[in-house]
């Protein structure tokens, strides 16, 4: 192994990884996704399709789940910083409703992998931030869910710099809390 570090979180089943960077005067390279490695630090997740992102400073995307379909999320940010959270929505989870949040940058290289049964979304804290994504289902219009964003219930910390104006897209705006949220 040494191609990249896995700490687990303090909710079973999420993990922030880190690649190993090989710096030198032209820049760096790093492997952002290898089969092997992962397989060697235990994660055995298949991924089926990837996804990209750009967002500006203040929007707030989530927090969403496929119902049926659920999806497992390896996320970083390519370009700019975000605060990336995680809701355990598995019902027969000891931490069933706890959050947990991590800062992934283009500079500290870390990436968030969050399992099926998680609600997932993301703060842009930088002027943009390019967010890339894999997925271990495919996306299925019309199975998605979502939890709002600041339920009382959940109690998420979002790092909301002072004077800044969050952006959301509709849907997000209209979920519900966790009490009438789907459960896995």
């Amino acid at each position: 192994m040494g191609k990249i570090k896995v700490t687990s979180c303090e909710i079973e089943g999420l993990y922030v990884i880190e690649p190993a960077v090989l710096l030198d005067s032209r820049g760096y390279f790093m492997e952002t996704y290898n089969q092997n490695d992962f397989i060697e630090a235990g994660l055995t997740m298949n991924f089926v399709q990837d996804n990209q992102s750009m967002s500006v400073k203040g929007v707030l995307r989530g927090l969403h789940f496929q119902k049926q379909f659920p999806q497992g999320k390896l996320v970083r940010a390519v370009r700019g910083t975000v605060f990336d959270v995680a809701v355990d929505l598995r019902a027969a989870s000891k931490t069933y409703g706890k959050w947990f949040g991590v800062e992934l940058s283009a500079e500290n290289k870390k990436q968030f992998y969050i399992p099926e049964g998680f609600a997932h979304g993301f703060l842009v804290m930088s002027d943009e931030a390019e967010f890339a994504y894999k997925c271990t289902d495919f996306y299925h219009p019309g199975d998605e869910g979502g939890i709002l964003w600041n339920d009382p219930e959940i109690g998420i910390e979002w790092p909301i710099p002072e004077g800044t104006e969050l952006i959301f897209s509709d849907k997000d705006q209209k979920w519900s809390g966790i009490r009438d949220t789907f459960k896995f």
